[in-house]
């Protein structure tokens, strides 16, 4: 769109949107009110009065047109797996799971844990669900025990669909082991739906009679009877994703039905300038927004074709993602800063050996990139012809918010392209910078709070069972706002910058994770008093974790005795508190540092400031500042001592 449609979109909020969601998706029923909000008490409201169901969209209207067209094309852990969906089949296997959830007790309204390993059965759960009316709740199959079973009992599941195993980088990962663990003490799950995703001798799992159910005895006495999909209202909760905040308790945050897939198709389409013929592969997992939004509902609301891909950008070579773009004809590529830089490290002339004719958008998400993995991206990936939309956007936004759109690019690479700038807002989207006090920084260029001025249909709607929290989190801060918890910077063409987080969140590889909950997993371990963990800059992650612990009495003397043994105690100590991280989180919350130091620093009032701990590990700490505020400023010193010994 043009400038002038832009301002059209921002002044006309309710006549613009009324015309995408219109254009965009199919309803059963129309909406009597297009907008009703109030940032002050957290309510926004999208296309109230109408009907629509998510799976109707995403399938059924395609199949007149686009029965026999792929839908999905699954890359598997290995090269040689690779499969192909088409809208005739994602429909007959959705209305067979749908009616095999159905036949487990699944309802409208209620809610389905899915902790599955990247095949389609995953994408065929989530449409199954929302066919239904049902609420699902994807769980990274990364998380442990733990943390799936703290899911369950916030969002009172009552059916988990899972795999026996998961498969990444030629590693096996127990699915159906960690769920049984999870279940171990009581819960609300009565069902469990397994699907076989390979048999594995040394990995057996075991049945639990009476809850669990073999997906494949199941399913085919559903094949071919029909399943209409359930209406429901605008506002009806799709998914709720959980997602880490400033507390130790991760959110579940919850997108609605109508705004989220209106908004979602809408940006799918606008910023990667999709066409008909178009191979779409998004390299997330659909245990994260972006799996939700660019690898299922997006692509096929917009009736695309769209790559589930299971492995990793290493297995079995630093070649895959090359390999497969060119495999499947791969026409727009969408993928993480950490992989790229990834790449560059271990193979920076491997793309060179694969002529990837088809490419013709380059995609990066989940955090800043920065310019020289830009520029390698697109020199060696789209030598030197493929326009890369760095697009900025959250959890909790449901879609892209600010990026540059690749219709807007030539094919070589023109002054108006800026390596690592989200640049500027998408149709709607009225971003704006604050400064500490909530006053508006009006000058062109500036640096500030990045919030949000206005609902846009794609936002969050509420944290599931936690209203306050929501509105605490989001709109608190600076009211009339949604607070977005990143920092910016404008340049004097009115582009956006991304700094990072300027809430206690870290964005590790993509995955945020707050460091209230890493410090709570730290003093599960049982040996530290307590813990202050901070963001390391990290050259492929980007942002590592590190943790500054002090041990308990007792673990401290062991650290401290005989001289021979520190070494070894120490090394001790840190693996059993990085064990209790993989165990209560995930093993992509494991720090990479573990510094145990005499104390922390922290101010009169006893906050920790993590402000100088970010200082020692960014390498400046010849800048921290003014100490004379916290209650012992010579335990700094000993820390950048210890840090630096390390």
């Amino acid at each position: 769109m043009t400038q002038y449609e832009y301002e059209y979109s921002i002044n006309q909020p309710e006549a613009f949107w009324s015309t995408i969601a219109k254009e965009t998706i199919s309803w059963y029923t129309p909406w009597h009110t297009v907008l009703k909000y109030n940032y002050h008490e957290g309510m926004i409201r999208w296309f109230e009065g109408a009907t629509l169901n998510v799976s109707y969209n995403c399938i059924d209207r395609h199949l007149a047109t686009r029965g026999q067209k792929t839908a999905f094309i699954w890359e598997g852990d290995k090269p040689s797996e690779s499969r192909h969906v088409t809208y005739q089949d994602l429909h007959r296997e959705v209305c067979a799971l749908a009616l095999t959830l159905r036949s487990l007790g699944l309802q409208k309204g209620d809610r389905a844990i899915i902790y599955m390993p990247m095949i389609p059965e995953a994408a065929f759960a989530m449409l199954a669900c929302a066919r239904l009316g049902a609420t699902h709740s994807v769980v990274f199959a990364g998380f442990s025990a733990e943390s799936l079973r703290s899911r369950i009992e916030d969002c009172q599941a009552t059916v988990l669909i899972t795999a026996n195993l998961a498969k990444r980088g030629g590693k096996v990962i127990p699915l159906k082991h960690i769920v049984d663990e999870a279940l171990s003490a009581e819960t609300t799950i009565q069902k469990v739906l397994v699907f076989n995703r390979e048999t594995n001798p040394e990995h057996p799992s075991c049945t639990v009679s009476g809850r669990d159910i073999d997906a494949s005895t199941l399913i085919p006495s559903f094949y071919d009877q029909p399943c209409e999909p359930e209406p429901v209202d605008a506002e009806h909760p799709l998914f709720i994703l959980y997602t880490s905040g400033s507390t130790g308790k991760p959110k579940g945050v919850i997108h609605s039905t109508g705004g989220y897939l209106t908004y979602a198709a809408f940006t799918h389409r606008e910023v990667f300038d999709l066409k008909e013929t178009d191979i779409f592969m998004c390299t997330a997992d659909i245990g994260w927004i972006t799996g939700h939004s660019y690898v299922v509902y997006a692509p096929l609301a917009n009736g695309a074709t769209s790559v589930i891909f299971e492995s990793t950008p290493l297995y079995p070579t630093a070649e895959r993602y090359w390999q497969t773009i060119e495999k499947h004809g791969v026409s727009i590529f969408y993928t993480a800063p950490t992989a790229i830089r990834t790449l560059i490290k271990e193979a920076p002339e491997s793309p060179r050996n694969y002529a990837m004719h088809s490419l013709r958008v380059l995609g990066s998400v989940g955090e800043p990139i920065n310019p020289d993995a830009w520029e390698w991206y697109y020199k060696e990936v789209g030598k030197n012809r493929c326009p890369i939309v760095d697009t900025w956007w959250q959890t909790e936004t449901g879609g892209i918010l600010i990026s540059p759109k690749a219709s807007q690019f030539n094919t070589s690479k023109s002054d108006t392209i800026k390596p690592g700038a989200a640049t500027t807002p998408l149709h709607g989207i009225r971003p704006c910078l604050l400064d500490d006090k909530g006053q508006e920084i009006t000058t062109k260029e500036a640096s500030g709070n990045l919030c949000i001025a206005f609902p846009w249909p794609g936002q969050a709607r509420t944290v599931y069972n936690d209203h306050q929290r929501f509105v605490d989190t989001y709109f608190t801060m600076y009211p009339g706002y949604y607070c977005t918890g990143d920092g910016s910077h404008r340049d004097s063409d009115g582009d956006y910058w991304i700094t990072g987080r300027v809430d206690d969140v870290l964005n590790v590889s993509g995955h945020r994770v707050g460091t209230a909950e890493v410090e709570g997993a730290i003093a599960h371990a049982g040996i530290v008093t307590e813990a202050a963990v901070v963001g390391k800059p990290h050259d492929t992650k980007g942002t590592s974790i590190y943790a500054f612990c002090i041990l308990d009495d007792y673990h401290l003397g062991l650290h401290s005795s005989e001289e021979q043994n520190h070494s070894s105690v120490s090394e001790a100590l840190i693996q059993k508190i990085k064990q209790s991280v993989r165990t209560q989180i995930g093993g992509f919350a494991v720090p990479d540092g573990i510094l145990f130091v005499p104390g922390l620093p922290r101010t009169r009032s006893g906050k920790i400031m993590r402000r100088i701990l970010r200082k020692i590990v960014e390498g400046q700490s010849d800048a921290i500042g003014d100490t004379s505020t916290l209650t012992d400023p010579g335990v700094v010193e000993q820390i950048i001592t210890l840090y630096k010994a390390s």
